[in-house]
């Protein structure tokens, strides 16, 4: 996990700047403050190495001359096209009965705030301290926002390794609704064929495929499938259409799209 980064900023942001070095310190990440004249394009194509920068819409993740942040309020568009008739997601997480969720594998936090925006109260697990302080930023720019600020009110941000959370969870006897799954990186089939890919990965991936690697592989979420079972009523796992089930575990149903379908598994045992 990254434990030091250079924060790029200019002299008019550079007291933000130190906010946000503060908070990361605080999580364990050692960070290089570095004034700059301009925080341009070109600045960022001559220094392609990962790092971070703050500007006046708060702070982003930047490398080979992108930058990216989770940038909630672009969702709006699609938030407001959104309906639980026309959401797959909803139907498989039955957003409909306004669940207590928890989404255990983070990313940039989209799929959360559909789910929220779609009537759930979703429970956000980030444990890299540079994702989660991204997410964190977004999260507070959105309270500004007239549209937004509803939807974050359902959307609760931990910190936490999410194996680590799961378990603290199911010690202390809490059950949800709904925990759900989206692994970064899906495994290979029973052959070792990769599964087919999109053929151009979107650029805020890209970005953080390079910050979330660890020794060159990702966890690929089989692990948390059998601590969500013993916490939730019901297990929804998204995945690429043709990838292999999460930990070879076949669900009790799936809803297919296009693109990707979702896995589900009922634990009726802890239905009430």
């Amino acid at each position: 996990m990254v434990s030091e980064i250079r924060l790029y900023t200019e002299q008019e942001f550079h007291e933000k700047a130190q906010q946000y070095s503060a908070v990361l310190s605080s999580r364990g990440v050692s960070v290089n403050i570095e004034l700059i004249e301009k925080l341009n394009a070109r600045f960022l194509r001559l220094n392609p190495e990962l790092s971070l920068c703050v500007d006046a819409d708060g702070l982003w993740l930047a490398a080979n001359g992108m930058k990216m942040q989770p940038d909630w309020k672009a969702e709006v568009g699609r938030l407001k096209r959104a309906s639980l008739k026309s959401e797959m997601i909803a139907r498989a997480c039955n957003l409909a009965e306004k669940p207590q969720l928890v989404d255990a594998t983070a990313g940039l936090g989209h799929d959360s705030l559909l789910m929220a925006h779609l009537g759930a109260h979703v429970t956000l697990v980030e444990r890299h301290p540079i994702l989660f302080t991204l997410l964190e930023d977004s999260h507070q720019r959105a309270q500004q926002d007239a549209f937004l600020s509803s939807v974050v009110a359902r959307i609760e941000l931990v910190f936490s390794d999410s194996a680590d959370y799961l378990k603290h969870l199911s010690t202390t006897n809490q059950i949800f609704d709904v925990v759900y799954l989206d692994p970064m990186f899906p495994q290979r089939d029973q052959n070792q064929q990769a599964v087919k890919k999109q053929a151009q990965v979107k650029k805020q991936m890209q970005l953080l495929h390079l910050l979330l690697p660890e020794d060159g592989e990702m966890d690929l979420g089989d692990n948390l499938l059998d601590l969500a079972q013993k916490i939730a009523k019901r297990v929804v796992v998204k995945r690429p259409r043709l990838a292999v089930f999460l930990a070879n575990q076949e669900p009790q149903h799936q809803w297919q799209g296009d693109a990707c379908r979702f896995d589900v598994y009922f634990q009726h045992d802890l239905v009430t």
